[in-house]
């Protein structure tokens, strides 16, 4: 009886815990997330694994797009990212800022000494208190998806023209902006 007991609490509890975790660190089957793929020059928007809509054209760093190594680089980041905060008053029309840098980016810009362990203990903190982590470190920062604001349109079809960040039309932010919001996940590949 005692055993019985034993395996019902412990069920209980891995129940709870892994029913509290995925609803507070994981995005739920039908949520909306974004994949950016800076090979094909596209945004796709996922509702669990299926696209249901396509962004085309879009712009990314002058530097390509990689692993950022230094603030400056002109790369715009492989990885997993949130939407950490929206500047609906951007000279770029809109601007979702992303939670970059990641712990990964953390951990790799660490191994290669671009950062010392404060910095890597700041941005880590940040992740794991749901914050946006610092923008000011080696690695740069404020890293987002936004639109061309007042710039020719005619450049973003032919080159690829942002600090490291993913731009879109102003139609395009605005629409996808209508679709997103903080906590959306963004990977980047």
């Amino acid at each position: 009886m005692l055993r019985v007991k034993f395996f019902l609490v412990f069920f209980l509890m891995t129940f709870v815990f892994a029913s509290t975790h995925a609803a507070t660190h994981s995005n739920f089957p039908d949520d909306i997330w974004l994949l950016v793929d800076t090979k094909a020059r596209k945004i796709e928007v996922k509702k669990g694994p299926f696209t249901i809509e396509t962004l085309d054209h879009i712009a990314i760093g002058r530097g390509g797009a990689g692993t950022k190594t230094h603030r400056g680089d002109n790369i715009t980041p492989h990885g997993e990212y949130r939407i950490g905060w929206i500047g609906e008053r951007s000279s770029f029309k809109r601007f979702l800022g992303l939670t970059y840098p990641s712990v990964e980016d953390a951990k790799k810009a660490l191994a290669k000494r671009i950062i010392d362990y404060p910095t890597y203990d700041r941005i880590v903190y940040a992740h794991m208190n749901h914050q946006i982590p610092p923008q000011n470190t080696p690695l740069g920062g404020q890293i987002g998806i936004h639109g061309l604001g007042s710039a020719d349109a005619s450049i973003h079809k032919f080159f690829d023209w942002t600090h490291g960040c993913i731009a879109l039309t102003n139609s395009q932010i605005d629409h996808l902006s209508q679709l997103v919001d903080t906590g959306t996940l963004v990977k980047i590949k």
